[in-house]
């Protein structure tokens, strides 16, 4: 069985076949860089993660696309309010682009922490400013848009596909619903492709009809064709972007090319707290720094990024997963379960001496691998595929309690760990440091005065301090866990 996903835009699961054979071009709507990532990102971004690697597990060659939002998304996800990056700036009394620059670096950083392979081009809104005013210019020529007072719109009663990836009609979507209508607008529903900007506004540019800045929906459109062609393969990104970012997308996108956009819109669920979405409006979020440290009060103990990415793995991409510290310590615990099984494995190999493969064990690892990839076929069950996982581990346990396991036999064990864990799911490292340090009483006392230094830190709120600590005690091997009795502290 092939790989199959669900495609949004039909509603149902469908045969991947790539518009090139061999080759396969994503884009995935990045974050809008006005503050610290949070675990609602981890879920996106660990999700269409694992895709790009299984892709490049089943040998495409992928070209991953992620954008990084700088300018355009307002307040309000459409077409009103303030831009999000100038009302972050003016309270952290910075221009915009140093705050975009700032949080696109801590950006990355979280998403290195959690393995998630960096995307082969990570185009910035503000560096496309030309072309999103070509493509205005086009819709403009073929009848799709006006213009009032130097903003221009697109006109949805053209484009008769409108609302066909969210299944709304144009005539229930009601003005007002969530903000004023814009009485530039010949209609409710219509949308801003580019917005008039006022003589104060920070961020915006010359264009044919005067100072303004791109809309939200355009910077996408724009930064996915100029990278993968006009016709796109996969399309991804949060639920919630799909009505009407991702509605708007194909509308402009379509109506300037005359050709389907994209091909499998993929869509994932969001992480709760509470049964309540997390996000930073709704001001419920945690933000992966604070997960991996352990600083905010719904956490217990600081957690490995893994940890946090077994999480998300957990749960499939299109179901929802409901926060809580318990889980993320259960998670906690399975990662480790992992982690430790494969250096067990890994140290076994390098003395045993008998190179000889057990057939039978041969066959059974076989099958285990061919359950992995018929899960990872079905829409990326990675909570299925996971479990295999687990049950390399109870089997690879087994093997080291026998004596005359040969190393060809853990070879093949160490093999499926990589491919598998490492390679597809990204929780297995390819090594695992050693830290070099004596165990005596010399060690112990430096690092639980670095451990005082550090919750001092914390009771203060100086967080930037408490993480740079760990992440120093992290480089030399020394993890730490923040537990309900103190902080303790552990080796690699």
């Amino acid at each position: 069985m092939g790989l199959k996903l669900y495609n949004s835009l039909t509603r149902r699961k469908e045969e991947f076949k790539p518009l090139k054979e061999g080759w396969v071009g994503i884009y995935v709507c990045g974050p809008t860089v006005y503050g610290h990532a949070h675990l609602g990102h981890a879920k996106s971004y660990v999700s269409f993660d694992v895709l790009v690697r299984y892709l490049r597990y089943l040998r495409y060659n992928v070209t991953y696309v992620q954008n990084i939002t700088d300018v355009g998304h307002l307040t309000d996800d459409a077409d009103e309010g303030e831009d999000k990056l100038v009302v972050a700036a003016k309270k952290e009394r910075k221009h915009p682009m140093a705050l975009a620059e700032y949080y696109t670096r801590s950006y990355f950083e979280d998403m290195d922490r959690l393995n998630c392979v960096r995307p082969d081009i990570s185009p910035r809104a503000t560096g496309h400013i030309i072309e999103q005013i070509e493509l205005v210019k086009t819709l403009l020529k073929k009848g799709y848009a006006y213009e009032v007072n130097g903003s221009v719109y697109f006109d949805v009663s053209k484009f008769e596909d409108y609302g066909k990836l969210s299944g709304r009609n144009v005539d229930e979507m009601l003005a007002g619903a969530r903000v004023e209508v814009s009485p530039e607008k010949r209609k409710p529903a219509d949308f801003a492709l580019w917005k008039r900007a006022e003589p104060n506004h920070i961020m915006q540019w010359p264009s044919p009809w005067g100072p303004g800045f791109p809309g939200w929906h355009l910077e996408c459109s724009v930064m996915s064709m100029k990278y993968l062609g006009k016709t796109i393969d996969i399309h991804g990104g949060g639920l919630e972007n799909q009505f009407p970012h991702h509605e708007c997308e194909i509308a402009q996108s379509e109506a300037a090319n005359g050709v389907q956009f994209v091909r499998y819109w993929l869509h994932n669920n969001m992480i709760t707290v509470d049964s309540q979405k997390m996000g930073k409006s709704l001001d419920n979020f945690i933000t992966l720094k604070q997960a991996f440290s352990g600083a905010h009060e719904r956490l217990t103990r600081s957690y490995d990024p893994l940890a946090v990415r077994q999480l998300i793995l957990n749960s499939h991409y299109r179901s929802p997963l409901d926060f809580s510290d318990a889980a993320l310590f259960a998670a906690q615990s399975g990662f480790q379960k992992i982690t430790e099984t494969v250096k067990a494995v890994r140290k076994r190999m390098s003395t045993a001496s008998e190179s000889q493969v057990d057939k039978e064990m041969a066959e059974q690892l076989k099958q285990s691998r061919e359950k992995f990839e018929a899960a990872m076929n079905d829409d990326l069950n990675t909570s299925v595929a996971l479990s295999v996982l687990f049950e390399l581990v109870r089997l690879a346990q087994k093997l080291l309690d026998d004596s005359s396991t040969t190393v060809g036999t853990l070879n093949l064990v160490n093999v499926l760990f990589d491919r598998l864990g490492g390679e597809v799911l990204g929780i297995v490292r390819d090594e695992y440091p050693q830290t070099g340090l004596a165990d005596d009483e010399t060690m112990d006392k430096l690092v639980d005065v670095l451990i005082q230094q550090r919750n001092e830190a914390r009771n203060n709120r100086d967080f930037d301090k408490a993480d740079e600590l760990r992440d120093k005690l992290s480089e030399i091997g020394i993890v730490l866990e923040d537990t309900l009795g103190g902080t303790e502290w552990r080796r690699k």
